[in-house]
This record gives structure tokens, sequence and C-alpha cells, in this order.
């Protein structure tokens, strides 16, 4: 997990109708973490709302890219579209992982802010434990990941 001390971190969560579930759950396990100062929701709330899952996925992005949350936890069907969303804000690097070493090198080797899951493809008790994990790792600017980050930073910039 590194050296480096963990932060306490400010989160944005955000669903569209099909990840309010294991948003909610989740949005309340991180409120009970030490390591969280704060979360803010920025929707779903109900499966009434049928808001397209970009625009949840751009609004807590954004939140990431403003300096305003240090993480985004982003759950939908699949967890494919809102990572793809989210990727579209620049500055955003966004994953879409459900086992423990992806979540891990999600942070370790990729600097990601945003971890995306699917509600129809992880169960809960796993959904919650990766997680959990994820506020563990912390990004290490002077490993030999640092250079390949850079290099994603470089060609979004070029872009």
């Amino acid at each position: 997990m590194g050296s480096n001390p963990v932060p306490k971190y400010r989160i944005v969560v955000g669903s569209d109708e099909a990840g309010i579930k294991y948003k909610d759950v989740i949005k309340a396990d991180f409120q009970k973490d030490s390591r969280v100062e704060f979360v803010e929701d920025v929707g779903s709330h109900e499966t009434a709302d049928k808001t397209a899952y970009p625009h949840r996925a751009a609004a807590a992005a954004q939140l990431v890219a403003d300096g305003k949350a240090d993480r985004a936890l982003l759950i939908c069907g699949t967890g494919l579209g809102m990572a793809i969303a989210a990727n579209k804000v620049k500055g955003i690097r966004a994953v879409t992982a459900h086992d423990s070493f992806s979540v891990e090198r999600s942070i370790l080797s990729n600097d990601a802010q945003v971890l995306c899951m699917g509600e129809r493809v992880i169960g809960l008790e796993l959904a919650r434990r990766l997680a959990k994990d994820w506020l563990g790792y912390v990004f290490d600017p002077t490993s030999q990941s640092a250079e390949k980050v850079h290099v994603i930073k470089t060609l979004e910039a070029a872009a």
C-alpha cells in the first residue's frame, strides 16, 4: 500500500437508476469510515429518476477535476458507461474494476481518481469490500508508474 499516510478523502458518489442500491449502501459505508472527510451524492436518488448516466458521471468527475472532491465512486448497470463519460472530463482518469487487483492497480499504477462498478455485474458485499480497500491505496508520485501517468497527462493536454 505504500508508505505515504492515507489522507482524509472528500468523496463524491453517483449512479443512474440501475446503481442506486449499491451507491446508497457504499455511501453509508464511506460516511462511517474515518478516512473519509465527507461524501457528496450527485444522484440518482430514486429509481423513477431516469437521468442519463453520463450526466451523473460528468457531474461527479467535474467535482474531482475542480478540486472539490478527491475521488469519485460511480455505479451504473455495468460501470462501463460511467467510466467512459467520466473520462470525457479533462484531467480525469476513471476505471471500471470488479476485482481487488484491478482496484489496487487503478490507484498504484494509474492514479485513477474515479472508480466505476456495475450493480448488475458484481455482488454487493464484494463491491463494498472493494470500495473500502480503494480508500487504502495512495499513488506514489515517485513510483515507476509516475512517468506513465505523466505520459497520459501529456497525451490529454495535446488532444
